[in-house]
């Protein structure tokens, strides 16, 4: 009797770890189970409500053409899926700069205070200037972040002082960083595997 129980139990928790990802899951707006839907072919059925669109741009600092898909266009959840090539079968980077529901496993999101990150990273975090391209991105340095597959950009309630523009490394004090009140604008989602 007693192996009955244990074999159930068992059987029980694999079940458990095997559950896919379903149309009307709250995980589905977890960044990083995004990427596992689109890996396994699934998003029209994860997110069949999504109204996706679709179309070709340039990106890359307007450098390459790549076609892209866009979820749930001009609402909250808008995000964006920029695929590797036209066959739309592995994204090279997945973004979202509107405060919906999307999230990082962990709790990163739009709008997720410069405190919090540093709380999620484990550590420290720098971050670069602001007015280019890669504005107030952060730098994990090797932190709990470092090896995810998450990017994140920085912005400042207010406009900053002169010293804090510009693709830099911004060298900031406690007091700086309370006077910025930074913020996640961006977030973007990044398969390491690509080539």
């Amino acid at each position: 009797m007693k192996k009955l129980l244990i074999l159930a139990l068992i059987i029980s928790i694999a079940g458990c770890k095997s559950r896919k990802l379903q149309a009307n899951s709250a995980e589905k707006f977890q960044l990083e189970n995004l990427a596992e839907v689109i890996s396994q072919n699934r998003l029209e059925a994860i997110y069949p409500e999504a109204q996706i669109s679709e179309g070709v741009d340039l990106f890359d600092e307007g450098t390459v053409e790549r076609a892209y898909s866009i979820l749930y266009p001009e609402t909250k959840d808008e995000l964006l899926i920029i695929w590797e090539d036209r066959t739309q079968n592995r994204p090279h980077q997945i973004y979202v700069e509107k405060n919906g529901r999307w999230q990082t496993r962990n709790g990163i999101k739009v709008g997720t205070r410069y405190e919090d990150l540093v709380e999620v990273n484990k550590g420290p975090i720098d971050f670069y200037g602001f007015g280019w391209d890669y504005s107030g991105a952060v730098d994990w340095k090797g932190g709990k972040m470092e090896d995810s597959n998450v990017r994140v950009f920085l912005t400042p309630v207010e406009a900053p002082p002169k010293g804090f523009y510009g693709d830099h490394i911004i060298e900031a004090n406690p007091q700086d960083i309370i006077n910025l009140d930074l913020k996640v604008r961006a977030m973007v989602f990044q398969n390491d595997s690509r080539s």
